[in-house]
């Protein structure tokens, strides 16, 4: 059976460079991370945070991008993306899937 893809292309109207750090490493040296050029739906929000001298506004955001962005790394643990002109640090990394295991969308969360 094959399922709705819950985030469409047709929404997707947003460039997006996505760096992703995989695990492991080659004698002894971090992996190259992986780079992927899509496009997303990417919603932006603000956060207040008030500190003991002052407040502080924190920006995130998450970006829906349609499928698997890497089928070859199993969990998305970290790394950045440069979307409207500014690189982000993503801090999660989610591989929504279907009844049958296999990856509808790729939701990443950036602060």
């Amino acid at each position: 059976m094959k399922y709705p893809c819950l985030v469409p292309k047709a929404v997707c109207t947003t460039s997006i460079v996505v760096e992703i750090q995989q695990e492991g490493s080659n004698r002894g040296e971090p992996l190259e991370p992986m780079k992927v050029e899509t496009m997303c739906n990417y919603q932006d929000s603000a956060k207040t945070v008030w500190t003991a001298d002052k407040k502080q506004i924190q920006l995130t955001g998450k970006a829906y991008i349609p499928g698997d962005i890497c089928p070859k790394v199993p969990v998305i643990s970290g790394g950045y993306i440069t979307v409207n002109g500014a690189k982000r640090k993503l801090y999660r990394g989610t591989k929504a899937r279907n009844p049958d295991s296999t990856v509808n969308h790729t939701v990443l969360e950036v602060e």
